[in-house]
């Protein structure tokens, strides 16, 4: 099972990828912003969980 952070990384990714769409649509500059950084604190997120997997020997 992947580690608990790849999952909420990317879980985190998705929904800044919704936030960054509705923010695109609706012209608002903060709910784009706030996406795109909950988008690049996920893929962080993933990235570690990523090492955690590896380090235990998982892929």
């Amino acid at each position: 099972m992947p580690d608990h952070d790849r999952i909420e990384g990317a879980a985190k990714q998705a929904g800044g990828n919704i936030k960054e769409a509705v923010g695109k649509v609706t012209g608002d500059e903060k709910l784009k912003a706030e996406g795109q950084a909950d988008q690049v604190e996920g893929k962080v997120q993933n990235t570690i969980g990523g090492v955690k997997d590896a380090v235990r020997g998982k892929d």
